[in-house]
This record gives C-alpha cells, structure tokens and sequence, in this order.
C-alpha cells in the first residue's frame, strides 16, 4: 500500500477491508455533484480551520470517526436556488452513496457552503 495514503479498516469474519480516504472522497464528491442546484466544490489550497487537518485541493475532508466516516464537504451553490434545500439533498445523497459503496457506517455528512455561482 501507499505510504502517504490513510486507509479506513473494518474487520470482518474472513478478513480486514480497506478502502482509501481517496476514494471515499472520490465517492462523496460524485455523489454531491449530481445533486441539483450544485455548482461546483471549492478548490485550491483550503485551510482547514475546524481541525487544523490539511484539506486536500477537492473541496473535501474524510475522516474516521471511531468506527463510522465523516465527511465535510465545501460547496458553491448556483443562484436562486433555496441553500437549506440543495444542503440537505447533498447530505442525503452522499450519505446514501458511501453507506451504500462502501459498507462503513457514516456518522456525518457535513456541508459548508462557501459561495455561490453566478452561471
């Protein structure tokens, strides 16, 4: 395995699973821009200001959360759509994708939007 990836690990009857954060990542991401009223993620070198953990430039941070996942996603809503609405629906939908992909319990799935887009 990668030295520099982080893996969430759950044990089963028949052996250990891994799945790197990246593609848990790569899942939400998915996942939270099928949802209307999305515009885009943030990107770039976003500070982290909850944890002090370095986001990487996706707009997302996984993290384990004793045995479940917890994401935090940083979006850009388009104009006119109601804010609650699209962050709800993207909660809802990220959560459904990984608990469904995955087989990890999701403990929360947290939205921050960050802007919204004029387009």
């Amino acid at each position: 395995m990668a030295d520099n990836k982080e893996y969430m690990t759950h044990q089963e009857n028949m052996g250990t699973i891994q799945i790197s954060e990246d593609v848990v990542a790569s899942i939400a991401i998915s996942a939270c821009q099928e949802v209307d009223g999305v515009s885009s993620l943030l990107t770039g070198n976003l500070p982290d200001f909850m944890s002090g953990k370095k986001m990487s430039g996706k707009g997302v941070r996984v993290e384990m959360d004793g045995e479940g996942i917890v994401v935090n996603l940083f979006i850009v809503i388009r104009y006119g759509c109601a804010i609650a609405d699209v962050a709800k629906k993207v909660q809802h939908t990220v959560y459904a994708a990984l608990e469904g992909m995955t087989g990890f319990q999701v403990n929360a799935v947290n939205v921050h939007v960050g802007g919204i887009s004029f387009n």
